[in-house]
């Protein structure tokens, strides 16, 4: 059982992953800022996906499909206890892949500050902003 919130929050995605590609992240690191989190995931690809990115055209094809899998996936429906972990409703994703690299970035925007540990013993800056727009789940 993770004991951080980010420790927790790198179990969803990880299981996000593995349903989707069939195998998960080697290595996942999550850090909150105010209202995003930022994830960085290394060691990603499956055999036959590097198989297939050993030329350009292949490794284009891998990027693409990864990038569109999670964002389709997470406009349909966004993960159990994602919003719950942290308190706020999700409402955009940004995810790029660098197949040389093996390495993923996804950049998830939530509709309030994210509480940590640390901010909620240190306090944390909130903006006065109160006005937030609908954002339909087609723009993940």
């Amino acid at each position: 059982m993770p004991r951080s919130k980010e420790g927790a929050f790198n179990e969803i995605v990880r299981r996000v992953r593995q349903e989707c590609f069939g195998k998960g992240p080697e290595r996942i690191k999550t850090y909150f800022v105010d209202n995003m989190a930022i994830t960085i995931l290394h060691g990603n690809l499956t055999p036959t996906e590097k198989f297939i990115s050993q030329t350009p055209e292949g490794a284009e094809m891998v990027r693409s499909a990864r990038t569109k899998m999670i964002q389709e996936r997470y406009a349909r429906q966004v993960p159990e206890g994602m919003e719950a972990l942290v308190g706020s409703r999700l409402l955009y994703l940004f995810s790029d892949f660098k197949v040389q690299e093996d390495m993923g970035v996804s950049v998830f925007i939530f509709e309030k500050p994210i509480q940590t540990d640390a901010t909620a013993t240190r306090g944390t800056s909130v903006s006065n902003h109160s006005e937030h727009r609908e954002i339909p789940s087609s723009h993940f």
